[in-house]
């Protein structure tokens, strides 16, 4: 098994390289496709990544990845499954590179809004606008007293 690398990203510039130590691999049947081999293949691959205890990341993407992929933690690990091939090779490059597409999803840092002030022309129109409602809205009341 080789190393694991995530692309470079959005709270990974340079992008993460996790060594192959650190991954653990379990193999099992896989129900679905695969003919007369399902049952004595062990075709299904689940992968799984202690987020606690690797050393492809610093401490505040730890924090990050913990944090927003707390929901598909045990503990602190995280495990995927593959078993949409027949191969366990195909399984096991899928499970890989859904590992990677999550934890570079984990890494981006979240967007905060800026605060921006309207334009004086959007702070005009939208001015403008009620002036215009209030005119049609005043048009259609019963003439009063005053207008006889």
């Amino acid at each position: 098994m080789e190393d694991l690398c995530v692309p470079a990203g959005p709270g990974a510039p340079r992008g993460l390289r996790i060594p192959a130590g650190e991954l653990v691999e379990q193999f099992s049947h896989a129900s679905g496709p695969g003919g007369q081999g399902v049952n004595t293949a062990d075709s299904r691959v689940q992968l799984s990544l202690d987020l606690a205890t690797t050393t492809a990341l610093t401490e505040p993407q730890r924090e990050r990845v913990l944090s927003r992929l707390a929901t598909r933690l045990n503990g602190t690990v995280l495990t995927i499954s593959a078993a949409e091939h027949r191969s366990q090779h195909r399984n096991r490059r899928a499970a890989r590179e859904r590992l990677a597409g999550l934890l570079r999803e984990a890494l981006i840092p979240p967007v905060t809004r800026r605060a921006t002030r309207p334009t004086r022309g959007s702070q005009q129109r939208r001015l403008e606008g009620k002036r215009q409602r209030a005119l049609t809205k005043q048009q259609r009341r019963r003439p009063g007293r005053d207008s006889l």
